[in-house]
Parts: C-alpha cells; sequence; structure tokens
C-alpha cells in the first residue's frame, strides 16, 4: 500500500530535516518529493518580493545553536532536537547571566515533557525552547550569579529565495481541482508531514487513470507566506478555472475525522467532503470557519473567494501535542492516515465526476435563432423554453447538475437531457 511507503518515507528522511518557511530544510524536503515524482515543478521567489500585502522574508538557515553552562557542558543543543531553537532566530555569540538567558527560554508549564514550536519569521528575535521539566531544572541547579555562552549559528539572507512545488495532473477538462498542504513544520508528524504524505498518495493514487474528467494540482507549500505567493501568481488562472479543493493538514491520527468548510459552507467541495463521508460510513467532526488558523484563511479571503475546504483527521490546536515534540510518529499511524487517505480520495473522486456546467453567454442567449425559442412574444413562455432559461441561470460554474435539478425543481434526468442540449448549442461548457 503506497500510504505506507510514503509514510516510512516521512519517517526516514524527512522528520529529521529542519524545515521552515525558506532555507536548505524546505529545500531538500521538496528534492525528496521531486524525486518520488519528477515532474514535480520546484518554483522559485526571492527574498523581498511583494506578493499582495506581504513581503517574502530573508532566507533563513542554521548549522548549529547551543548554550553551554559554568562546566562546559551543553545543556541546550540544537542537535538534539531542532525544535530547540526559536524559528528564524538571529544569530548570537554571547556571555548571558542566568536571568538574561531564561528570559530567551520558553516552555509550556502544562506540558512538561513537552518542547514547544516557536516562530519568529517577520519580527528578528532569538531564543530556545526546552522541555518545562528540564528548564525548572535547569533554574534550580544553577546560581543567579552564574554565566553561559550562548550560540545560534543562523543566517539571514536578504538575496535568499522562497520554494514551492506544484505538481499538475492533465484531465479532459481545464477545470481543475487544488490540493494545498504545507512543507515547513520541523519534528512535528501530524501538524507537519500527515498532510504531505496524504498528498503523495493522492497523486501516486490518480497517477495509475489514463485520463481523468478534471485536472488535478497539488501544491507542497510553506504556510501562509506560500499560499498567499502562490496565489499572488496564480490567482486569475484559478479563478477562471477552478471548481474545488481541499486544504490538508492534521490529517494523519486515530483519534477522529474532522473538517472546516469553505467560508459559506455551500461549494461543491464542501458537498463533495459531505458525500464522501457519508459514502464511508464516518462520523465526523465541523468546525466552524471562524475557528480557522491554516491556509484556508487564504483561499477564503475576501477577493480571493476559492472553494476550499480543510480535510482533517484531529484539527489543530485541538489536541494536546499540537505545536510540541510531542506530535511525532507515535501520534501519527499508518491506519490513521490511510483513513485519511480514503476521505480525501473519495471526495476528489466525487469533485471530478460531477457535471458543472457553466453559461457561455453574457446576459441572456437569443434562444429563437437557435430554435430553442418561439419567435412571436406570448402571454405564456413555452414551458421547455423556461426549464431552458432556469438552467442557464444557475449554471454559473457553482452548482453541478444535481444542485441545478433541485434548485429548477426536475428531476435529474430532466435536467441531463436539458444540459446535453445546451451543450450541442454550445450555450455551456
Amino acid at each position: 500500500m503506497f500510504t505506507n511507503y510514503f509514510y516510512n518515507l516521512a519517517k526516514k528522511k524527512l522528520f529529521p530535516l529542519n524545515r521552515s518557511i525558506t532555507g536548505s530544510g524546505i529545500n531538500e524536503t521538496l528534492k525528496i518529493i521531486k524525486k518520488e515524482f519528477p515532474k514535480l515543478k520546484i518554483h522559485s521567489v526571492k527574498s523581498g518580493t511583494q506578493v499582495f500585502d506581504w513581503k517574502i522574508p530573508p532566507e533563513w538557515n542554521i548549522k548549529s545553536a547551543y548554550v553551554i553552562d559554568k562546566f562546559g557542558k551543553k545543556i541546550i543543543d540544537f542537535k538534539e532536537n531542532n525544535l530547540h531553537v526559536v524559528g528564524y532566530s538571529t544569530p548570537i555569540n554571547r556571555i548571558l547571566t542566568k536571568k538574561k538567558l531564561f528570559e530567551k527560554i520558553h516552555s509550556i508549564p502544562k506540558e512538561p515533557n513537552a518542547i514547544p514550536y516557536i516562530t519568529s519569521y517577520y519580527k528578528k528575535y532569538w531564543g530556545f525552547c526546552l522541555a518545562h521539566k528540564k528548564k525548572r531544572e535547569f533554574l534550580n541547579k544553577y546560581k543567579d550569579e552564574d554565566k553561559f555562552k550562548v550560540v545560534i549559528n543562523s543566517t539571514l539572507n536578504k538575496k535568499g529565495k522562497l520554494t514551492y512545488g506544484e505538481l499538475l495532473i492533465k484531465g479532459k477538462s481545464k477545470q481543475e481541482i487544488l490540493i494545498s498542504t504545507y512543507i515547513c513544520h520541523p519534528s512535528m508528524a501530524n501538524n507537519e508531514l500527515s498532510g504531505p504524505i496524504v498528498s503523495m498518495s493522492l497523486i501516486k493514487y490518480f497517477l495509475k487513470f489514463k485520463s481523468l474528467n478534471k485536472s488535478l494540482r497539488f501544491i507542497f507549500i510553506p504556510e501562509t507566506i506560500g499560499s498567499i505567493t502562490f496565489l499572488s501568481k496564480q490567482l486569475n488562472y484559478l479563478k477562471e478555472n477552478l471548481i474545488g479543493g481541499y486544504n490538508l493538514s492534521c490529517i494523519g491520527d486515530d483519534r477522529q475525522y474532522s473538517c472546516m468548510f469553505s467560508k459559506y459552507e455551500n461549494t461543491l467541495s464542501d458537498l463533495a467532503l459531505v458525500e464522501s463521508f457519508k459514502k464511508l460510513k464516518i462520523k465526523f467532526k465541523t468546525y466552524s470557519f471562524l475557528k480557522r488558523g491554516s491556509d484556508e484563511r487564504q483561499y477564503n479571503s475576501p477577493g480571493i473567494d476559492l472553494p476550499i475546504a480543510s480535510i482533517f483527521r484531529t484539527k489543530y490546536g485541538e489536541y494536546p501535542e499540537y505545536h510540541t515534540s510531542l506530535d511525532d510518529f507515535r501520534l501519527v499511524t499508518k491506519s490513521g492516515i490511510y483513513g485519511g487517505f480514503k476521505v480525501a480520495k473519495n471526495a476528489i473522486k466525487i469533485l471530478i465526476n460531477k457535471i458543472i456546467p457553466i453559461n457561455k453567454i453574457l446576459c441572456e442567449p437569443q434562444m429563437g435563432k437557435r430554435g430553442l425559442y418561439s419567435n412571436l412574444s406570448t402571454k405564456n413562455l413555452n414551458i421547455f423554453s423556461r426549464r431552458l432559461m432556469n438552467f442557464l441561470q444557475y449554471a454559473d460554474g457553482k452548482n453541478d447538475i444535481f444542485q441545478i435539478s433541485k434548485l429548477i425543481k426536475l428531476n435529474n434526468r430532466e435536467v441531463l437531457k436539458i444540459y446535453k442540449i445546451l451543450k450541442k448549442e454550445k450555450l455551456v461548457q
């Protein structure tokens, strides 16, 4: 089973990499994915590039980071766990007192055995992260006057770049389905690698088909800045061709199934996702869009308004290991990954097979010249002509055949007949 293959790949090769929103970790991650899928395109965008209201930050890389106590012992070492350093920490090489140092050490009192995941992408800062149990131990061990050597060997390159990966599986139609996941969190399995594992499994699955009714576009991006960058380059094309899609995050544990619909909960993606859960006889929890926190924020933003929903097992922020070192491959399981894969796969297949008519004419078409409307204006409009016009009103790319049948109060067979007539006359595509 290829979900198991990609699970093992992520556990062995991807999990140890120190990923961030830019830098060597994300570049190496994309190279590993490209080795599996040579058609993956890796895009680069220069640091400092304006993308809507944001700018691509300097490229961050880190070689080493540690704290040495008065006995010459390393008490914190980035090489032991890359969560020990605040992401995007600026370089430092100084001698600090206990008080000054511990002001820069982050922990979670309620999770004493967990190293927290902390970042400071857009404001210069440096810091370390420790399990609270270990932090308390150090606080008790050292005196206030003790000194520590603090080193963070990092770089922030203003001439660097942001990279992301994109793979297109072309279908018969220009209509597209977008699958988005992110690759910017280090040493976390559910909040990070479960999405890429499921995405790679989906690519492998759909590549088996010789022909798909619609195209599938997969992107592997750094969260937030990656989706904003992608949208700044592709928005017009997506608005014209995208009929649905999903953001995949936290989709690998065994605890529950859940999702977040698009902003108004009325898109084809939302409907297909519900159909997928029902088909698989899976009970699921829905979260309000007011509790958004991943890239669904960007895809549903005003002016963007793309029909993207999110699929989770246990949603980000809803499990105790979230954003800590406890989010590892004991939490993410092969069966958990396979469950997330099944839901996403079926939702995508439902979207692929939906007939989604799009009216090709602005305002009402001239039906008389096509023999579809009486040339004499009468009090009572021909019933068949009225049905054709009703169909065209709802053929706006937002409804499939089944929805249109409900909206115009006709059965599916009659609506399919109307669709074929209008398609033959080149009034819909």
